[in-house]
């Protein structure tokens, strides 16, 4: 039973996930909203947490495998609950304190060392304080952060109950309880 209840939550985590990608893009591509380097960030997390649900629900681990995926989840999902949440503290800082320039990422020419990139995209720049878009009063940044908080707190969830059915039943698969009389 928790063998298919995981990989129907690891699917609809891809579901979410592959929404929420698709949303991403549109605000891209068709309506021409520009990406900074922080929507970047939260995109890759969003893809790793995705492929990572895929991944898990085509291969419908069993116990290890599940504690090692929804880890996985928790990590990607951490990731972006951390990028997003800069990037909202960026957009309630007055743009004057901000850098006027950062990193052109697209330029594949640069040999800029990825750790120094990742410490100027989270310093902000001005593109990163723009609000172009809301719904709902909540911008681009805020619905990414409800969004990643939620998968934090299903994967946080999802591996403590991993770690109780382990605890529950051993490795071995007899049960650690004794039978009752009736059964």
């Amino acid at each position: 039973m928790s063998l298919a209840c995981s990989r129907s939550l690891f699917f609809m985590v891809f579901i979410a996930g592959t929404l929420a990608l698709g949303v991403s893009y549109y605000l891209e591509y068709a309506v021409g909203l520009k990406a900074c380097g922080l929507c970047l960030l939260q995109r890759f997390c969003l893809t790793m947490l995705t492929g990572g649900c895929l991944m898990a629900s085509v291969h419908g681990p069993g116990r290890v495998g599940s504690f090692l995926y929804w880890l996985l989840g928790l990590l990607c999902s951490l990731a972006g609950t951390v990028t997003a949440w800069r990037q909202v503290l960026l957009q309630s800082d007055p743009v004057q304190q901000l850098s006027a320039c950062s990193l052109n990422l697209a330029d594949p020419s640069t040999s800029t060392p990825l750790v120094y990139v990742v410490q100027q995209m989270f310093k902000g720049a001005a593109e990163c304080t723009q609000i172009s878009w809301t719904l709902f009063d909540l911008s681009i940044p805020e619905w990414s952060l409800l969004f990643f908080i939620g998968v934090t707190i299903l994967s946080a969830y999802q591996l403590l109950r991993v770690v109780w059915i382990a605890c529950q039943r051993p490795l071995s698969g007899t049960s650690s309880h004794r039978a009752l009389a009736g059964d």
